[in-house]
């Protein structure tokens, strides 16, 4: 016979898919206010919703120049982390 969760397993369930979801929506948020500071935008950034109880983020494409873009500006606050 299969195995079937209580109430209140599928209530924690329920909930950490809720949070993870919310995770998400905060991150992509996040992410594309920093990129708006570097003047990018990512078209199909977005939250993909919960996958194993964690947030998940859909980066999408770009073209070739927003790519370079985004790593110039990935570098130059990586190595600005590096001068601290």
């Amino acid at each position: 016979m299969p195995y079937e969760p209580t109430h209140a397993e599928r209530l924690r369930y329920k909930r950490s898919q809720d949070a993870a979801y919310e995770l998400g929506e905060e991150a992509v948020t996040n992410l594309q206010a920093a990129l708006a500071l570097a003047g990018l935008t990512l078209p199909s950034l977005c939250n993909d919703g919960p996958v194993g109880c964690r947030g998940f983020v859909r980066l999408g494409g770009c073209n070739a120049a927003v790519a370079n873009r985004l790593a110039e500006v990935i570098a130059a606050g990586a190595h600005a982390l590096q001068d601290r």
